[in-house]
């Protein structure tokens, strides 16, 4: 593919700008529907890193695919596969890559059904931390408690619960306690570095890039905010050799071969 002059110079300025900051690579994951691709295209949409042709078909796009009435979808800006636009879920892993003036974030959105448990497995297997969402309607479910259980598995310390759509239920403190409380006494034995709790709801922003005045009981940090100042471990080559297994190929049954980075 061809690049005007132009183009390909904006875009090294772009890599010179952001050379030199910190990387933290996260995922969202969490049960199905919990809003995890609409948390990444909030979050990329607020944080102006879209290009206007990508607005422009953002834009064309929730009119054919949109399930947010006349808003803005921005579920998908992350959900590209047709089966994915078409029923309305993630199925494949998606990474999507962004900056701030402080850090620079590899995101990858996982699916929340069952039946793609493996491929959250795949998104969490270099991530440095999981942001975990829950419907604040649902609260803790089975496939929440499977994912924290992965993350921990596959030694991500840092987890942030998103506890979403807090819009859907009048922004009620009360409910946001049992639920953070709940989560905490499950996580316990995982013994995570951290756990940070957070109000907010991907579809109309609050809490998501700018503190919402919806939640006035809430005092703590955004979650850009925190993404932007955690302080995660680096990895040390000297600690115990771990392979991330990212996919099994089983031909028959004599064999079984196993691929990863």
């Amino acid at each position: 593919m061809l690049h005007r002059p132009e183009e390909t110079e904006a875009f090294a300025a772009f890599l010179r700008q952001h050379e030199g900051k910190s990387l933290l690579r996260f995922l969202t994951c969490g049960s199905v529907d919990d809003g995890k691709s609409t948390l990444i295209g909030r979050l990329l949409y607020d944080s102006k890193r879209l290009f206007e042709d990508q607005l422009a078909t953002l834009q064309s796009d929730s009119k054919k695919f949109g399930t947010t009435g006349g808003d803005i979808d921005f579920a998908l800006l992350v959900d590209g596969l047709v089966a994915e636009r078409e029923q309305g879920i993630t199925i494949d892993v998606a990474y999507r890559y962004f900056a701030t003036d402080r850090r620079r974030f590899i995101v990858a959105d996982t699916p929340g059904h069952e039946q793609y448990t493996r491929n959250m497995a795949t998104g969490a297997s270099n991530s440095d931390l999981a942001v975990l969402l829950v419907d604040a309607q649902n609260g803790i479910l089975t496939q929440t408690r499977r994912h924290a259980y992965i993350v921990s598995l596959l030694g991500i310390r840092h987890v942030v619960l998103a506890v979403n759509k807090i819009d859907l239920i009048g922004f009620d403190e009360e409910r946001f306690v049992d639920i953070r409380n709940e989560f905490a006494e499950f996580a316990a034995p995982f013994d995570f570095a951290s756990i940070v709790t957070i109000p907010m709801s991907a579809r109309f922003g609050d809490n998501v890039i700018e503190r919402s005045a919806n939640t006035p009981w809430y005092g703590g940090r955004t979650l850009l905010e925190h993404l932007e100042e955690v302080t995660v471990e680096t990895s040390d080559a000297e600690e115990p050799f771990r392979f991330p297994v990212q996919w099994v190929n089983r031909p028959n049954a004599a064999f079984r071969g196993y691929a990863g980075t």
